[in-house]
């Protein structure tokens, strides 16, 4: 498959010193989705990127962040992983996991209605991952086939949880709702509410439309289309479709009562349902093929009249709407920004339809997990592209000729993950229908690409950092010090070493010189002009800190200094002193007539230093005299001398 999308400015770029951004898959209304690679786990993922024009939108960005959180809480196999938020820049971002395939509207809108096997075997699937939600707390509120991916495994995975709400935190909005037209429950646009059953209620109208081909709501505006969620049932799909099984019906009149108390709590509750009508039905009765077909696809890749889109919309009564139904409007997201047209491959949460239809999936038997079942597109006068990726440019032409197609041409590019001489991608992809005689270009791994990381030894750090980025690699951690042979600011040396092989954007650590290592002299009782010179004999700069403090040394004279004697700063650094006030004088307790060891204790906890000096023959312990009289003031931490009397 040929890249479309080098105009796009995040391609080619790396996200967040992280992830490397490698092709525009999908753009919908809120975000693009990009396939990139994770530069520190070495995988590939899929970027949903908010369009920058919504970034400044508090209540977009929380749907982000809310999005990401909520699906941190939920491991289950039919939910799309999301494994980190974050924004640079106008970018915020989700890095999800990496889903090649389509969607069910796709399905949906290629191949009309399904097999009830088929649609039963992707509702197994969605409710499993639904109920997980539900039983950990969380309503997805905007379940459509848009929202439903079917990998090229045959895996189905539900995605877009950024309208999720806690079940615990459901509110009565008066303004606007969010949601998808056809996929409301009547509570969400009557009252604003929507908790698991909504959910349910959208998971009815999916498989009324897997199993007819069709919405079952139809009008000329979203607010007729909202006047029949109100006020009309969903019509049995055997209406539409004769022969359905009557329990098929039921299922459906069931998920979708319009009395919210009449529908299964939650899709745990559906699921068991479904099981239960599954299990009831024959196997003539699964495999019956629907008579009608849809439509050919409009130039949107949907059919004519339908809106997938979520949407925002004023929530009115259903009085207004009974009365006035051109009173309801829409008020849509800011559309998405220009493109090309979008390559035929779908990967994680898509927020809309793209232009052409992607039929890779629809080629290829799908497995579904649940009964075993299995459904075919018959693929009439189109021929299926063979299986190609990860094969040598040697089997994928024998592949292409066996097939009956041309070879229509092959380019070469790297690739990190697919081994030299592989094919890594075609266009048309893999299983896609083509007709007999199409042809195939093909993407050939030229293996990863390989960069030598430069010398810079020497080169100012400025200087370094261009030569690195030029090279391709991204300037990394800058660390500083000492060295006697390297002027200091120049490069000591990086790691990875130079002549280091490495992949494009790997970041190179790089070590600075501080030049040659300066002892501290200690400048402490020194005047500040003796401080200042005797620093600058060894090179350094002295800083007077603003403000004196009280101190032993003589008032002027240096108190404090920063960093101490014997650290080692660079030459030209500067060493920062405090200059003394002088001691503080403090009152000298009175201590004569006391005993000793009480006058010491005294004098001591007053801030002084004690001698005692006991008088010649002297067998008192009583203080006879002090140096400094009691009253009289001294400097803290002054000695006093006490004395006792002797012979």
């Amino acid at each position: 498959m040929v890249d479309t999308t080098l105009q796009d400015p995040l391609v080619g770029q790396l996200l967040d010193g992280r992830y490397r951004v490698d092709a525009r898959i999908a753009v919908g209304g809120m975000a693009t989705v990009y396939r990139a690679m994770d530069m520190r786990l070495d995988r590939v993922l899929a970027l949903k990127v908010m369009h920058p024009a919504l970034a400044t939108d508090a209540s977009f960005v929380e749907r982000f962040i809310r999005e990401a959180k909520s699906v941190a809480h939920l491991a289950h196999p039919n939910v799309v992983g999301v494994f980190d938020q974050g924004a640079q820049g106008q970018y915020v971002y989700l890095a999800m996991e990496y889903v090649a395939g389509c969607t069910l509207r796709d399905v949906l809108s290629e191949r009309g209605a399904l097999r009830p096997r088929a649609a039963l075997d992707i509702l197994d699937s969605v409710l499993a991952a639904l109920g997980a939600a539900h039983r950990a707390g969380f309503v997805h509120r905007d379940m459509k086939p848009e929202n439903v991916l079917i990998g090229d495994d045959g895996r189905v995975k539900v995605a877009d949880f950024g309208l999720v709400r806690a079940v615990d935190a459901v509110t009565n909005t008066t303004g606007t709702i969010l949601g998808t037209v056809s996929y409301l429950a009547p509570e969400q646009i009557e009252h604003g509410t929507a908790d698991t059953r909504a959910d349910v209620y959208a998971c009815g109208v999916v498989l009324y439309e897997m199993l007819t081909g069709d919405k079952p709501r139809d009008g000329e505006s979203p607010a007729q289309v909202i006047y029949q969620h109100l006020h009309e049932d969903v019509p049995p799909p055997s209406s539409v479709v004769p022969g359905l099984a009557p329990e098929l019906d039921e299922l459906v009149a069931g998920a979708t009562a319009r009395d919210p108390e009449a529908r299964p709590f939650d899709a745990v509750a559906l699921l068991a349902g479904a099981r239960r009508a599954r299990a009831a039905l024959t196997d003539a009765q699964l495999d019956a093929v629907p008579p009608q077909a849809r439509p050919e696809p409009g130039p949107d890749g949907e059919a004519a009249g339908s809106d997938a889109r979520t949407t925002v919309i004023p929530r009115v009564l259903p009085e207004d709407l009974g009365t006035a139904h051109h009173t309801s409007r829409l008020e849509m997201p800011p559309p998405a920004p220009p493109g090309r047209p979008l390559p035929p491959r779908r990967t994680g949460p898509l927020g809309g339809p793209r232009r052409g239809l992607i039929a890779a999936v629809l080629a290829v038997l799908i497995v579904l997990g649940v009964g075993g079942g299995v459904w075919y597109i018959n693929s009439g006068q189109f021929t299926k592209v063979p299986s190609l990726l990860g094969q040598t440019e040697k089997a994928a032409r024998e592949r292409l000729s066996d097939a009956g197609l041309e070879l229509k041409g092959v380019e070469r590019a790297f690739s990190d993950t697919v081994d030299r001489g592989k094919v890594i991608s075609s266009d048309p992809d893999s299983g896609a229908r083509i007709r007999g005689n199409g042809s195939v270009s093909l993407v050939v791994s030229r293996g990863p690409e390989i960069i030598q990381v430069p010398d810079v030894t020497g080169d100012r750090l400025a200087v370094a950092k261009q030569r690195l980025t030029k090279a391709g690699l991204l300037p990394g951690m800058v660390t500083k010090e000492f060295d006697d042979e390297v002027a200091a600011g120049e490069v000591v040396r990086t790691d990875p070493e130079a002549g280091t092989d490495r992949h494009p954007d790997s970041a190179v650590a790089i070590v600075v010189s501080r030049g040659s290592a300066v002892d501290v002299p200690d400048v402490t009782g020194l005047s500040v002009e003796d401080a200042t010179d005797a620093l600058a004999d060894e090179g350094l700069k002295l800083k007077v800190k603003p403000g004196r403090v009280h101190s032993p040394e003589d008032e002027g004279d240096v108190a404090v200094q920063s960093p101490q004697e014997g650290a080692e700063l660079a030459e030209g650094d500067t060493v920062t002193v405090t200059v003394s006030d002088g001691p503080r004088m403090i009152d000298v307790p009175d201590v004569v007539g006391e005993d000793v060891d009480d006058a010491r204790d005294k004098l001591e906890a007053a801030g002084f230093e004690v001698h005692v000096d006991r008088g010649f023959l002297s067998f008192s312990d009583k203080v006879s005299s002090q140096s400094v009289d009691g009253g009289d003031r001294a400097p803290e931490g002054s000695t006093i001398t006490i004395k006792t009397k002797g012979l």
